[in-house]
């Protein structure tokens, strides 16, 4: 889904830059700090990155294409997690993610266009006694029935698609 076109402003991570100059092995923290200015990695950020540290913009997408941590396209302000393990996965796991879909609009790794919700499916959440379980945020849902999904998510917001 293609996001609306925002403006960065660049100045924001020059601080971020003079602390860390171009220490060896200061890329992640770098790219961390930008990502928490921005809420995603924005590719102007990213060649600013790669001329003051001069480390090549190749290598700067392969660090931030490695971690999952990273995102290239702006997020929802609130992220989905809909666990897709064995033990959810027989407990109606797919139904659950079917509704997440359907209320918000979008699928797996996408952003609502209001930029409210990003949707990701995950192997396991590690809460596999609440199975089928998802998460907002920080907070986790389990022994999910589908039809208490669109209630939960309100609660966040509404959705992306329907506004």
């Amino acid at each position: 889904m293609s996001q609306p076109a925002q403006t960065i402003d660049l100045a924001r991570i020059e601080p971020i830059l003079q602390r860390f100059g171009k220490e060896e092995g200061a890329l992640i923290p770098v790219l961390q700090e930008v990502q928490a200015l921005y809420g995603y990695l924005p590719k102007e950020a990213l060649v600013r990155v790669s001329e003051v540290m001069k480390t090549p913009l190749s290598r700067i997408y392969g660090v931030v294409t490695f971690y999952a941590q990273f995102y290239l396209t702006p997020r929802g302000r609130h992220t989905v997690r809909v666990c897709r393990g064995t033990a959810c996965h027989v407990r109606g796991g797919r139904s659950v993610l079917n509704v997440v879909k359907d209320s918000l609009g979008i699928d797996d790794g996408e952003t609502t266009k209001n930029l409210q919700f990003s949707l990701e499916t995950v192997a396991c959440l590690g809460t596999c006694f609440l199975a089928p379980v998802m998460m907002v945020d920080r907070s986790y849902y389990g022994k999910l029935m589908p039809e208490r999904v669109p209630s939960i998510l309100e609660r966040f917001g509404q959705g992306g698609s329907r506004e």
